[in-house]
């Protein structure tokens, strides 16, 4: 199996995958616009007031793009160009602006069909330029891949142990250990780390609904043994409390919120099936990655791998997804993103078509069931903060890492100075450019510069 990164290969997409992205961007822009979905998790609670007319669409926008451009300058763009694949920062972030800025529905199409094109053929062209340059920093990024893809494998073991204590999480380390090793010696061709993370993510989980079980249990124990004590007509008898419990259901405001926008979302289903089709066909190209982890699998061609990891984070984003979506009435882009590992492993464009237009049908129609279930899982609710906590965490360290790496490829001591000193000054300005863009921007920064300092005779690339 090739380990070569598609960067390597120029960015070289076909025609035809050029223009189905051009179509996607067009369509993701122009649901955006209509504020039935975004891809920005942040950006979701905010689009509760622009539904409502309570915001503008300026200030939407604003929001929008206040906690978007970090991500698709800092991240994406890095990103694609140092794994030669596309990924979700890069496309969809910047369609949810250009759909919430635009002010007519026509307008919005053609704004995130333009984006698209300006991606697929200026992608290539920027990459090929990077490549030509006495210092090549397109190249050094590739450094990244080996510090995410591993370190990422331990995100189940902080969430284990932040949410279950020491002594589990150092189980749980144990365990994930053991599984690398054991994967690495019997399996060389399988991502060592695909075993442990599907071990840790189980793991997890099981804690979690075993102290939900236990919770439920224990309650209603004491709600048998409170009954016991209640004497009087009516005071404790299950009619009564029935009776009370109907009243507060009716007059519970986040229920009546939650049916509405379930309702919604619900009457655009057609809409969300072509959205669905289309996000599942562009995983199944396998020009697109889903993650950081996922972007450098796919360029390996271990689409198995990558569908293993894409998977386990969608345990981390269910609840935050689907909360968001039924208190703002707007759903994720991407669902709950699990048409992207069922793409990677679908055969042909037509079939993934047909699943991915089911399956983000069967999630906006459960939605309010999933609300439901959340509700009664209080342990498995809060897995999920933690497990898109410590990804978070394990992805800022692994990129930081792997930037650094970048910048002694690129420059020696004088390329880790300059993309450590800029990381280090986007600290101390109280964070510019968000923590997890701003290693890979550094390194792109740096490696400007690097060139700049060579043209002037005052820095001479390393060899090799």
């Amino acid at each position: 199996m090739s380990t070569v990164l598609a960067a390597s290969t120029g960015l070289d997409f076909s025609l035809t995958q050029k223009l189905f992205v051009i179509a996607l961007c067009a369509l993701t822009a122009f649901i955006s616009h209509l504020a039935l979905a975004v891809f920005n998790d942040g950006v979701r609670p905010f689009m509760l007031d622009f539904i409502q007319g309570r915001s503008k669409r300026s200030a939407t926008t604003a929001v929008s793009f206040g906690l978007s451009a970090g991500f698709i300058f800092g991240l994406g763009a890095p990103m694609a160009l140092s794994s030669g694949v596309l990924n979700p920062w890069l496309l969809f972030l910047p369609t949810d602006i250009l759909g919430i800025l635009a002010p007519r529905k026509w307008l919005a199409p053609l704004l995130g069909g333009a984006w698209g094109a300006l991606v697929v053929f200026g992608l290539g062209g920027a990459n090929d330029v990077a490549h030509d340059l006495p210092v090549d920093f397109l190249t050094a990024t590739q450094q990244m891949s080996t510090p995410i893809l591993f370190l990422f494998t331990l995100f189940p073991v902080l969430a284990i142990t932040r949410q279950f204590g020491r002594l589990r999480g150092a189980l749980a380390a144990v365990l994930e250990l053991a599984l690398v090793i054991l994967t690495m010696k019997l399996w060389p061709n399988v991502f060592a780390g695909s075993l442990a993370m599907a071990a840790g993510v189980l793991l997890l989980i099981g804690l979690a609904v075993r102290k939900d079980l236990a919770q439920r249990e224990a309650d209603r124990a004491a709600a048998l043994a409170a009954g016991e004590q209640i004497s009087g007509p009516g005071q404790g008898s299950p009619e009564s409390q029935g009776s009370q419990g109907s009243q507060e259901s009716t007059a519970d405001p986040m229920a009546s919120l939650f049916s509405t926008s379930a309702l919604r979302l619900r009457r655009h289903l057609p809409l969300f099936m072509v959205l669905g089709a289309g996000i599942c066909v562009l995983a199944q190209t396998h020009i697109f990655g889903g993650g950081e982890a996922t972007s450098f699998l796919i360029a390996k061609g271990q689409y198995s791998e990558a569908a293993q990891v894409d998977f386990y984070r969608v345990f981390g984003f269910v609840p935050l997804i689907a909360t968001t979506a039924l208190a703002s009435g707007a759903y994720g882009i991407a669902g709950f993103t699990l048409v992207y590992p069922i793409g990677y492993l679908l055969p042909n464009p037509l079939l993934a078509a047909v699943v991915g237009a089911v399956v983000l049908a069967l999630e906006v129609l459960a939605l309010s069931s999933i609300g439901k279930v959340l509700g009664k899982l209080p342990s498995v609710r809060d897995s999920s903060e933690y497990l898109r906590g410590a990804i978070t965490e394990t992805l800022a360290l692994a990129i930081l890492f792997g930037s650094l790496l970048a910048a002694n490829v690129m420059g020696g001591g004088l390329g880790i100075l300059v993309v450590g000193g800029l990381y280090l000054l986007n600290e101390a300005m109280g964070r510019p450019v968000v923590r997890m863009a701003a290693a890979p921007a550094a390194v792109l920064a740096g490696g400007v510069l690097l060139n700049i300092l060579y043209w002037l005779d005052l820095f001479t690339p390393l060899k090799g």
